[in-house]
């Protein structure tokens, strides 16, 4: 898609699978079940933390990468 001018993000826990198929932008989200979220956390924190998942997506779209990149939202992997 990156090569038909269209930007994209792969929001995974896998980041080592997205990295070695050729993902260019790679998020690294929560756990292989739910890699937009934590469903563990309380509601309120899992929303955020869901948000700010999202958003490091669309902040990676925006960045101009040549290779295989990856984007963490933060280490403690909550909101």
């Amino acid at each position: 898609m990156d090569r038909a001018g269209l930007p994209n993000a792969h929001i995974t826990a896998f980041t080592s699978i997205a990295f070695h198929v050729g993902a260019n932008r790679i998020v690294f989200g929560g756990d292989f079940t739910s890699p937009a979220g934590n469903p563990d956390l309380p509601l309120e924190r899992e929303k955020a933390y869901r948000r700010k998942i999202l958003l490091k997506a669309l902040d990676a779209i925006t960045q101009d990468v040549s290779s295989p990149t990856i984007f963490a939202v933060d280490e403690s992997r909550e909101g």
